[in-house]
């Protein structure tokens, strides 16, 4: 598994928010559908109003959360 990046922005009628999800996936494509489950049930938000701007994969040293952290390098 590998480690994505996904960035993007919540396009509501009267409320734009950018967000930065951290999360292990096999490919970016998988990634981004994750982002779009998660933010999707979580804020009850449909895909249109969500804008995903970039997926990159980072290595293990650029990681920011820490339970993420945790579980790639081990520990």
């Amino acid at each position: 598994m590998k480690v994505f990046k996904v960035t993007g922005e919540i396009n509501k009628p009267r409320l734009s928010t950018p967000f930065v999800r951290e999360l292990l996936a096999d490919k970016s494509e998988h990634a981004v559908e994750k982002v779009y489950a998660e933010i999707g049930s979580r804020h009850r938000v449909k895909r249109m109003h969500i804008k995903i701007t970039g997926a990159k994969e980072i290595s293990a040293e650029d990681i920011e959360n820490p339970i993420l952290k945790k579980l790639v390098t081990g520990e």
